[in-house]
């Protein structure tokens, strides 16, 4: 019974907490959880409380990168020209077609934002079925081992998932057709090399590896957190690390 009421009071604190960050929140149930026990934890409930505040963790970073300027005010993960077309912007820049290659860059990056609304399942899915080996083996682990335990294990369904949602986001917000315009002209220009006005795998992926990202930084506030790291619960459960 005791540990049914300790695992509770775990996940409402954690689940009170989704509008703070991922450390905060491991701080917080670190706080409840040595204050309400003398004994060590089982590995089980430690999985558990490690699942849900890794939701919350993706949850946010998902948050973060869907909202307005998500992808756009953000300079790590803002998208930009495909690096093969990069001379193409240049010399477009260079003939005053500087704006198209603007409302080009805005496109883009509001598709990838629409985009990123579909990724929460796919992460989820993944952290569902962590294993007890998983969890511990994140919490023991390197200061990447969340974000390469998704990266693993999600990937291939995000990618697979994100493409058509991508295209469509793309589309919708009229990044494929700027581009294509874009390309279009550039091909035109006499004694220029060709590129391919093709735009969904760039994106895509690029959309992929910036919600890896912050899912990273997530995962740095974390490893970060001295109360995450020395806490005497978690130096307890994982034998006086």
């Amino acid at each position: 019974m005791r540990k049914l009421i300790l695992a509770a009071a775990f996940m409402t604190t954690v689940s009170s907490c989704q509008s703070q960050n991922f450390g905060n929140i491991l701080k917080q149930a670190n706080d409840v959880l040595s204050g309400t026990t003398s004994g060590a934890l089982t590995t089980e409930e430690i999985g558990r409380g490690l699942k849900e505040a890794l939701t919350v963790g993706i949850k946010n970073s998902s948050s973060q990168a869907s909202a307005l300027n998500g992808y756009l005010g953000n300079q790590t993960i803002k998208l930009l020209f495909p690096p093969e077309a990069q001379k193409v912007e240049q010399k477009l820049r260079d003939i005053g077609l500087g704006g198209e290659c603007d409302k080009f860059i805005t496109a883009l990056n509001r598709g990838a934002e629409k985009a990123a609304e579909k990724a929460v399942p796919i992460f989820v899915d993944a952290i569902t079925k962590m294993t007890i080996q998983d969890a511990l083996g994140i919490l023991k682990g390197d200061k990447d081992a969340a974000t390469n335990y998704l990266k693993r294990t999600s990937s291939q369904a995000l990618t697979n998932a994100f493409a058509p949602v991508m295209q469509e986001a793309i589309s919708t917000t009229g990044a494929t057709k700027l581009y294509g315009d874009i390309a279009n002209t550039y091909n035109k220009i006499p004694f220029t090399q060709k590129v391919n006005p093709d735009l969904q795998q760039y994106a895509t992926q690029k959309a992929v590896d910036g919600l890896f990202l912050l899912v990273a930084q997530e995962e740095q506030k974390i490893r970060e957190n001295p109360a995450a790291r020395v806490s005497d619960i978690l130096k307890r459960v994982f034998g006086g690390q």
